[in-house]
């Protein structure tokens, strides 16, 4: 499988992390890109370094390189996510702005009809946000935001990210271990 996943400055870069670490050792094919304020965001939620989060992907390209294969149709891949999203990029995405390679990647991948998750962090949300959100859903993305579920019982803060993560690769049809399933004997 090959996968973009695109970073950009919103908080929430922990679920950036865990899903480049749940893809390593899948053999899929990561394809990232990294906003500016991506990597500030990362700095100051994690501490990782940017060489390590650039360790765990495939390919790496800068956010203005809008000549970078991901930036073409004819890039063959099975799933772009953005995560976190920013509200600015989900508004880019939603008008076919393409400002930056995450853009013009998620433009390209709405207009091949491949899979797009956008898991936007922010709140409140404006009637600008949900219309947004309205517009792309309607499209065929995914709106993922972060909300926690509670009913696996978390008892830490990566059990909440983890399951955001699962949900994530359940979407692109990668099997995960980081939660149980509903039902299941460890999940009750």
């Amino acid at each position: 499988m090959r996968l973009v996943v695109g970073i950009t400055g919103a908080s929430g870069a922990i679920y950036a992390v865990r899903l480049l670490k749940a893809l390593t050792g899948t053999g899929t094919e990561v394809h990232l890109v990294l906003s500016r304020w991506a990597l500030e965001t990362l700095r100051l939620e994690t501490g990782i370094t940017e060489d390590t989060l650039r360790g765990l992907a495939t390919r790496c390209y800068e956010e203005n390189d809008l000549a970078a294969p991901i930036a073409s149709g004819s890039f063959q891949h099975q799933g772009m996510v953005v995560v976190p999203c920013s509200m600015r990029t989900l508004a880019g995405i939603a008008h076919g702005y393409a400002a930056n390679l995450i853009m013009r990647a998620a433009d390209v991948t709405i207009k091949e009809h491949r899979k797009l998750i956008l898991v936007p962090r922010e709140t409140p949300l404006s009637a600008i946000h949900l219309e947004n959100m309205l517009s792309l859903a309607r499209l065929g993305v995914v709106i993922m935001p972060p909300v926690p579920a509670f009913y696996h019982r978390p008892q830490t803060i990566d059990d909440l990210v983890n399951h955001l993560v699962a949900r994530i690769l359940d979407h692109l049809g990668l099997e995960q271990h980081l939660v149980p399933r509903w039902g299941t004997p460890e999940a009750d």
